[in-house]
């Protein structure tokens, strides 16, 4: 803006010379102001881009899926060879849903769910879907998510959180998950 002061001063001066020279700046700044803000616009959509992208990385539970047919493919699935299902309620938004999500993919509880059970994952949305698959099972979700059922082959109750066991999940850590997952799954496959 400045610039465009200098031009309109200078055209009163009929320096032309100056004139054009001025002219030719004020141009080049605006310019270069345009050019950058329109960096700084595609940096901060990159980084929501990265920040979407990271968060849907993140997700352990779909928000897509169907809970019930996922239940009823791994019912066939487990009937081959009698394997019992753990069905886990949670959120995306539940750090401690997150943290139980990771300690049963990687963490010490991994080899043994892995060997012993069929994993499915049913999304409560905030608080809004799938209750009543909780309620088929017996699982008091008000008691807190991550929330397990652990059913037979024939859809058979064997193990259901119902003190909220597993919502403090993130201060159980990843070797108080396992110890917890331990019990209750030997206790569920002496049930089969």
């Amino acid at each position: 803006m400045h610039a465009l002061k200098i031009v309109a001063n200078q055209w009163q001066n009929l320096d032309y010379k100056r004139l054009r020279q001025a002219a030719k700046s004020a141009v080049h700044d605006e310019f270069g102001a345009c050019l950058s803000n329109y960096m700084k616009i595609l940096h901060v959509l990159f980084f929501v881009f990265l920040a979407v992208a990271v968060t849907a990385a993140d997700s352990p539970y779909s928000e897509t899926a169907d809970a019930n047919l996922e239940i009823k493919q791994a019912l066939t699935q487990a009937a081959t060879n009698q394997t019992p299902i753990i069905i886990v309620f949670g959120a995306n938004w539940c750090g401690d849903c997150k943290m139980l999500d990771t300690a049963m993919k990687t963490g010490t509880s991994a080899p043994l769910l892995a060997r012993d059970f069929i994993i499915v994952k049913v999304n409560v949305g905030n608080w809004d879907k799938n209750f009543d698959i909780a309620k088929t099972y017996g699982v008091p979700l008000k008691k807190g998510i991550p929330a397990v059922a652990i059913i037979s082959a024939k859809n058979e109750v064997l193990y259901v959180t119902r003190e909220g066991e597993l919502a403090n999940a993130r201060s159980m850590g990843d070797k108080g998950i396992y110890q917890f997952l331990k019990k209750v799954t030997a206790q569920a496959i002496a049930k089969k």
